[in-house]
């Protein structure tokens, strides 16, 4: 194993949306040396490899940033902050324009306006928006990438961030990179419950099964505060093949319908947690399976569904011409997915302030790590990986890092050192990661129990994560791929342990499906109208209940 030391200004940790955009903005506001680690590679990584074919979340005509703040916080009901909606939801239009500049091709009409797809979204061909992101950055002078590098830890002391440390996954290196500032831009948490598919198809799911958590992991384990891990997100896709609804229910105009022929989705409620209970209340009362009703549209409909999902989800298109009908002779059923932490759609994350500065000095979070703001997508990754970037750079002229503690170093190659002593571990990771999927599914609101829990069952949940834990150190690996393994589900297990904790502190249920607590049912305004944070505090996960910020506050700085 080699090691190798490095010194930055800006280390950005995670290359995907937030992470390009962040660089992008850094360079072109300062001259601060900036460098990028990810895990995969900045041309088709984080949630946007394989493209998108609509941007979610734009201020159409007519429409302004406070109409945007003010869905997010419906459909969260109220666990929100609105400053970080409001500041994203006012940047959402000028980062579109940006990415149209770097080569996008956003649609338009005859008289040259986007094409919207509803009140928030306009359509794209974005096939290619991560390479148009990566190339951009790669073109940067002061920004170097470091790409197949996976940060396994921070670097901190008195709770001020001085950099990080990696492991090379192609080159058997060591990596020690101090940072005056780090900016933490990694995806949110899949695979800590059992998916849909079993076995060999176990990652065909709805978020990417490479996002293991690590940004989480990281600031938990250093004391970060966190926010509204219990606000878990669900998915409703296309059965089997895991595929997007949003096509159908938008574009086509599909409702959804039980096998009755019933219209259910205005019984339940139409926010995204409402659609999902829905889904699974039918299915539970014996008038499944439910589907989007696509039976009776047009041709012309039918065939631009064909080739949106062609382009973004083609295992859809495939199942369809295999099955020998047509869409429009064939209803579409649909399934909830297994839960994921992801602070893009929902609000978990890191507790920041309006700059996005976490609470651990020196460290900046955007895009999915960084709490309190849903529904951002992917023009909101963008725009708080601007903010971040903008606050990290002022950061950067005021503050330097101390460095990192010879001390430090030593104690992590001591820890892959012992992972690849060559001993013959008693388990797999691969076994361990499915105990643990399986603990979670059973326990803590998986897919077995229709998403609902109880506290019992999460004093079990949070018992057998343990053991699993602890089971994990006895993991070996035969080389540095295996080694991000046992850290990827290391990763998990400690997102998972703060996903049960947050769950237990939430008494009531706000959220249907995404936090049905059968011991508390119903929604308590009285005693959780407010945000439920934690922080680890030695090795214990403790539970901080924090008021609201106030109705159409546009600043919030840490103050404790």
């Amino acid at each position: 194993m080699k090691v190798e030391r490095i010194k930055t200004e800006l280390l950005i940790i995670g290359g995907g949306t937030a992470g390009c955009y962040a660089a992008l903005t850094a360079s072109e506001n300062s001259d601060v040396k900036i460098l990028i680690c990810e895990k995969a590679h900045i041309k088709r990584s984080g949630c946007l490899a394989a493209g998108v074919n609509a941007l979610n979340a734009y201020i159409t005509e007519g429409r302004t940033p406070q109409d945007y703040v003010d869905y997010a916080k419906k459909d969260a009901d109220g666990i929100v902050r609105d400053d970080l909606l409001y500041t994203m939801s006012e940047r959402l239009n000028k980062v579109t324009e940006r990415l149209e500049q770097l080569g996008l091709v956003i649609l338009k009409d005859e008289n040259g306006k986007y094409v919207a797809r509803g009140n928030r979204n306009i359509k794209i061909n974005g096939e290619n928006i991560k390479p148009l992101l990566a190339s951009a950055v790669q073109k940067l002078p002061n920004v170097t990438i470091l790409n197949r590098v996976n940060i396994t830890d921070f670097s901190v002391s008195d709770n001020r961030i001085n950099g990080a440390f990696g492991i090379g996954i192609e080159n058997d290196t060591f990596y020690v990179i101090e940072a005056d500032a780090v900016i933490i831009a990694t995806g949110g948490a899949a695979g800590l419950y059992k998916p849909n598919n079993p076995g060999f198809s176990r990652h065909k799911m709805w978020y990417p099964p490479f996002n293991t958590g690590a940004g989480y992991a990281m600031g938990i384990r250093h004391g970060a505060e966190m926010t509204t891990f219990e606000m878990r997100f669900i998915a409703l896709r296309c059965k089997d093949t895991i595929a997007p609804t949003g096509t159908l229910a938008q574009g086509a105009g599909a409702k959804q319908i039980n096998s009755l022929g019933e219209v259910y989705e205005t019984k339940y409620g139409l926010t995204t947690s409402e659609r999902v209970y829905g889904t699974v209340s039918e299915n539970l009362e014996g008038r499944g399976p439910c589907y989007l009703k696509t039976e009776g549209i047009s041709p012309e409909t039918e065939e631009s569904l064909i080739k949106a999902y062609l382009n973004m989800a083609p295992s859809q298109t495939i199942k369809w011409i295999e099955s020998g009908k047509k869409i429009s002779e064939q209803n579409v059923e649909i399934e909830g997915t297994e839960p994921y932490i992801v602070g893009g759609h929902t609000a978990s994350g890191y507790w920041v302030d309006t700059n996005r500065a976490t609470t651990i000095n020196g460290l900046f979070a955007a895009g999915d790590v960084a709490g309190g703001c849903p529904q951002k997508y992917v023009t909101g990754a963008l725009a708080e990986g601007e903010i971040a970037a903008l606050s990290a750079c002022k950061f950067i002229k005021e503050n330097k890092a101390a460095g990192i503690a010879e001390n430090e170093v030593n104690a992590h190659i001591s820890e892959i050192e012992r992972f690849m002593d060559g001993g013959k571990p008693t388990f797999t990771t691969e076994q361990l990661e499915e105990a643990m999927q399986t603990a979670m599914d059973a326990y803590a609101g998986g897919i077995k129990t229709n998403y609902r829990f109880n506290e019992k069952q999460l004093d079990i949940a949070d018992m057998k994560i343990r053991q699993i834990e602890k089971l994990a150190c006895g993991l070996r690996a035969g080389d540095f791929q295996e080694l991000m393994y046992i850290y990827e589900l290391l990763e998990r297990l400690t997102v998972c342990k703060s996903v049960i904790a947050h769950l237990r502190a939430r008494k009531e249920t706000r959220w249907h499906s995404f936090a049905e607590n059968l011991d508390y049912p119903e929604k308590d305004n009285g005693n959780f109208r407010k945000y439920v944070n934690s922080r680890m505090e030695n090795g214990e996960i403790k539970i901080i209940l924090r008021e609201l910020t106030e109705e159409g506050q546009r600043v919030y700085e840490h103050c404790n």
